[in-house]
């Protein structure tokens, strides 16, 4: 009868252990320069500002922290105007982004074949040059007597403006539409990348099964396309409702003193009147404001999946 010899245990068993280990830590240390990053450059200026935002005194004799929140309420009151003036602007300028937007994003998705990449690098474009040279080119593009003021005024749709609020006689620099003209180009490419993203992941054969069941052009779009594009609308309307929002350039170089943003009033108070309490309070109100409308937003929209 044989016997088989036993052969010893190895001590490999540990080692591979160990390695295992290392594997597991190897993504906590990829991500260790991101969580650094954004404690020292997100969360600690956002303490510094929560700090701020209830201290006393002034630049001379210096400020020291009073648990003073009157000033939240006190700043709510003084600045309602321009609150709800930004969400104002900001919301109408999301709402022409996005119906300027989808049609450019559906072409470059569906219909532009070989002219896909001359297109996208059109809508970034912009990105090229700075946004304040881009904003200051709408002061050209809009000033009195040029060829759009001219044009607008002889369709008689500065009439209709008028009659809303948005401009002044046949003025259009220095209105409401002015701004909300710079908002909207500024943050188009914001609405029509996140669209196209979301437009060019759906699969064509999806349109080819509602044509076979006879459903129209428009049917397709409403039960097919634009239900699974909802990612895509909702990354872009964040993307560009939440900048536009916080936004003082186009109402510093487009408005006047009647369509000053929030923006403007926080860049004011922190460079001219030197009230950083103030300051950094209506900026913990906005940012709060706009996370609780963006909350709503997400859970209304019914989608998870962002862009």
């Amino acid at each position: 009868m044989t016997t088989v010899a036993e052969t010893p245990p190895t001590a490999t068993a540990p080692v591979v252990r160990k390695r295992s280990t290392r594997k597991r830590l190897v993504p906590y240390w990829l991500l260790l320069p991101g969580i650094l990053w954004l404690l020292v450059f997100f969360a600690l200026p956002m303490v510094y500002q929560a700090s701020t935002s209830v201290q006393t005194g002034s630049l001379e004799e210096g400020f020291r922290v009073t648990w003073h929140f009157a000033t939240y309420w006190e700043a709510l009151q003084e600045y309602a105007p321009q609150f709800v003036r930004s969400l104002l602007y900001a919301g109408t300028a999301t709402l022409l982004c996005l119906l300027l937007g989808y049609p450019l994003a559906y072409l470059i998705a569906f219909r532009a074949g070989r002219w896909r990449g001359l297109l996208l690098v059109l809508v970034i474009a912009p990105f090229f040059t700075s946004f304040l040279i881009r904003t200051l080119a709408w002061k050209t593009i809009l000033a009195d007597g040029g060829a759009v003021v001219g044009t607008l005024d002889a369709l008689h749709v500065l009439d209709v403006t008028s009659t809303l609020g948005l401009t002044e006689g046949d003025r259009v620099l220095a209105t409401p539409l002015a701004v909300i003209c710079g908002l909207t180009y500024n943050f188009l490419p914001f609405m029509i990348l996140p669209l196209y993203t979301s437009l060019e992941r759906i699969d064509v054969r999806l349109h080819e099964a509602a044509k076979d069941l006879y459903a129209s052009p428009a049917t397709t779009f409403r039960k097919v396309t634009f239900p699974l594009s909802m990612p895509g609308v909702v990354s872009g309307t964040l993307l560009t409702f939440i900048p536009a929002s916080g936004d003082y350039v186009n109402a510093e170089l487009l408005g006047s003193a009647d369509t000053k943003m929030i923006g403007n009033v926080i860049q004011s108070q922190f460079l001219r009147v030197l009230d950083y309490p103030t300051a950094a309070a209506l900026s913990f109100i906005l940012m709060a404001i706009v996370l609780i409308m963006v909350t709503f937003y997400i859970r209304r929209a019914g989608t998870e999946d962002l862009v």
